[in-house]
């Protein structure tokens, strides 16, 4: 087997198993090793550079180059198993695919979700606690005043940035890793390229802030991960129609969630819930705090119906649709350039 077809097979185990069995909690996970090196690192460059932005802004760089390099390596490193002579390769096979499922978060995106479904109250006046603390361990914002209809949004929200986040942006640099092999079996593959990723974007989400020290030591991290976000993002809004008909709406769900997500300040978080918003058929966007910090985000998919508990399902349902399509389509490219 090349090694490209076996890039595009182990793709597709890591896809399956990630929905088997998602993160079990009893493993080390790759991204727990990672936030531990981040908060080493930071802790150390802030004794360094104190409160002076140019020092903070250097040493998130050096954190960003000592991080994300040094994961992509961890990936190279283990991907060197497949070699391993036979019986042994097997044993490098599984570790592999075990390694890859563990950049994607289908299963736990979609098992955190819905446990914020599932506890919010059958009564309007029931309580909202439960949802409320299952929500918290997933945003960013505060949920301690939000009411359900708050809930219900925010969950919606999180389903379809994360899915880019935590679906779709690795398994594309998956992808692009698996056809790195075709030319070049021994360099970086499928795991290498995906860990680079999920180091970027575990710096955006430890350091990724505009408050205190985090607005200049955070700066390089997420610049990364804007920039590594980019194409997955753009090519989730032009494939995400393809499995939300009717199909004849393509062009105008794509322009509208151009339009709509173009208003965030994000480059790519604007857009994964707008073409989301606009498919499904939901209104997202508005007020969101964050501790005493109050920001509007824009609406997007303005006059459609708000969240509810049948239209967070149909946001997770397109998900899995979705990934179906993207791994279909690698295994088709695969055979089609091997033949």
């Amino acid at each position: 087997m090349n090694s490209g077809a076996m890039g595009s097979l182990l793709i597709l185990g890591a896809a399956l198993l990630d929905q088997l069995i998602g993160d079990p909690s009893r493993m080390l996970h790759p991204v727990v090793v990672m936030g531990w090196w981040i908060r080493q690192l930071r802790c150390r460059v802030e004794q360094w550079a104190g409160e002076h932005p140019i020092k903070l802004r250097f040493g998130g760089g050096l954190i960003t180059l000592i991080l994300v390099p040094g994961s992509a390596l961890a990936g190279w490193c283990v991907e060197r198993l497949l070699w391993l002579p036979s019986p042994w390769q097997w044993l490098g096979i599984a570790v592999v695919t075990l390694s890859l499922a563990s950049a994607l978060a289908a299963r736990s995106l979609t098992d955190s979700v819905l446990a914020v479904l599932n506890a919010l109250p059958p009564s309007a006046d029931g309580n909202l606690e439960p949802a409320r603390q299952k929500l918290g361990w997933i945003v960013g914002r505060d949920v301690q005043n939000l009411d359900q209809a708050g809930l219900l949004r925010a969950a919606a929200e999180t389903a379809s940035e994360n899915a880019v986040d935590g679906v779709f942006a690795p398994l594309f640099w998956m992808g692009i890793g698996a056809l790195l092999w075709m030319g070049m079996p021994s360099g970086p593959g499928p795991l290498a390229l995906a860990w680079a990723f999920k180091a970027s974007s575990t710096l955006d989400s430890m350091l990724g802030y505009r408050t205190g020290r985090l607005r200049w030591l955070g700066t390089a991290g997420a610049r990364l991960d804007d920039l590594l976000t980019w194409l997955p993002c753009r090519l989730v809004m032009l494939t995400l129609p393809l499995v939300c008909p009717p199909w004849t709406r393509w062009a105008q769900r794509v322009l509208l969630a151009e339009r709509d997500g173009a208003a965030d300040p994000s480059p790519n978080a604007g857009r994964s819930e707008a073409i989301y918003a606009h498919c499904i058929g939901i209104q997202l966007g508005g007020e969101n705090r964050y501790g005493e910090r109050r920001v509007l985000k824009p609406v997007l998919g303005a006059g459609q119906p708000t969240a509810n508990v049948h239209l967070v399902r149909c946001v997770l349902n397109a998900s899995g649709r979705l990934e179906t399509l993207w791994l279909s389509t690698f295994v088709i490219s695969q055979l089609v350039i091997t033949l």
